[in-house]
């Protein structure tokens, strides 16, 4: 295995040692179970969410498990029992055993994640969204051996500049350019990872071998250095998100409207605090009416010239804020992060914004 997937690979084990969260006590899910036996494809949210309102909050949840050496390390068969220490709800496992043919206990492997790699993996290896001009000054692909401007894992392709040989390479598409909505800032370049390589002959323009391919890589990509911090951080769990004023920044693919499982960006990144493993609760911006001549409220989309002077000056309503979901980042870059939606009680658009879950659910 090489390259950033073995990168992956290796740091994909995520952190589920206990951790303090925003509050301390847990609200059961009304019908919950007293006891679950794990299923393969499960996860810790999802065991959770069998358990308890918010499922984010799993580490506390196995905070004091006697029964095995690693509380955390929780395998398809085990039975979970759901007990209360010092009047808060706790899970404790009875470790499924398995014996082989030989009557030998077999070694457990793949423990369970926190939430299902399959869905992030993609996003974590290949997206990341850098400086624009600095982006600028990075060298480019200038064409290769093979005459189409199309190039795929094998293939020898030609790169600006001297590069010493056997170092590895990363080919990057552009991607879009993100603004921040609300003062036009720029927040940053996308770039999706197409190909890693290796140079093979060093030159004022090196030559280089496709080593993976992601999708074709073309004349013009960008060449940037494998950066290892790149593809994934090395740990991360759900703690309660702070960072105020976040919003819904864009969605992949720009589809409309984003649910459960949906990957989107966020317009705040590690400079304002932003950390992978923060979760955050997702609602949609109250809409403001006026009021007509009439007394009766008018939304914008419908409100009259008279009624559009009377918003100008100040005199609208704010609805309240509608629920939609809950989000947990897991990839941060300067300005912008990537998250993905594990709640949708509605469907999520961009400019929704983001809040401390622990502050909003209270009311809920």
């Amino acid at each position: 295995m090489d390259g950033p997937m073995k990168r992956f690979t290796l740091l994909a084990l995520l952190a589920v040692c206990c951790g303090g969260t925003h509050a301390d006590e847990l609200t059961l899910k009304a019908g919950h179970p007293d006891a679950y036996v794990v299923k393969k494809g499960d996860t810790l949210w999802d065991i959770s969410g069998v358990f308890l309102k918010d499922p984010w909050r799993w580490p506390h949840l196995w905070q004091a498990n006697p029964q095995v050496a690693n509380p955390h390390l929780i395998y398809p068969g085990d039975r979970l029992t759901l007990v209360f220490i010092d009047g808060q709800p706790r899970l404790v496992s009875k470790r499924f055993v398995k014996s082989s043919p030989s009557g030998q206990i077999s070694a457990k492997s793949n423990a369970i994640p926190a939430i299902d790699l399959a869905l992030i993996e993609p996003y974590l290896v290949q997206n990341r969204v850098v400086d624009a001009e600095w982006l600028e000054q990075q060298p480019k692909v200038l064409g290769g051996e093979n005459p189409s401007y199309h190039h795929v894992e094998g293939d020898v392709i030609y790169v600006q500049g001297q590069v010493a040989q056997g170092t590895k390479l990363a080919f990057y598409a552009p991607g879009r350019k993100f603004k921040d909505p609300d003062t036009g800032d720029h927040l940053g370049q996308e770039i999706i990872l197409s190909a890693t390589g290796r140079v093979i002959e060093s030159g004022d323009i090196s030559r280089v071998q496709l080593l993976k391919s992601f999708q074709e890589t073309k004349v013009g990509y960008r060449v940037l250095s494998v950066e290892d911090d790149a593809f994934m951080p090395a740990y991360f769990m759900p703690t309660a998100g702070e960072v105020a004023d976040a919003k819904l920044l864009a969605a992949h693919g720009n589809i409309r409207e984003m649910g459960k499982l949906d990957v989107a960006y966020i317009d705040r990144g590690s400079q304002a605090g932003v950390q992978a493993g923060q979760v955050y609760t997702v609602y949609q911006p109250g809409v403001k009416v006026v009021m007509n001549r009439e007394g009766n409220p008018v939304v914008a989309a419908e409100q009259s010239a008279y009624e559009k002077i009377k918003a100008s000056f100040g005199d609208e309503m704010q609805l309240p804020d509608l629920y939609r979901g809950q989000m947990m980042i897991f990839k941060v870059f300067d300005k912008t992060a990537l998250g993905l939606i594990l709640v949708d009680q509605r469907p999520m658009r961009v400019g929704d914004k983001l809040f401390t879950p622990d502050v909003l659910l209270q009311g809920e």
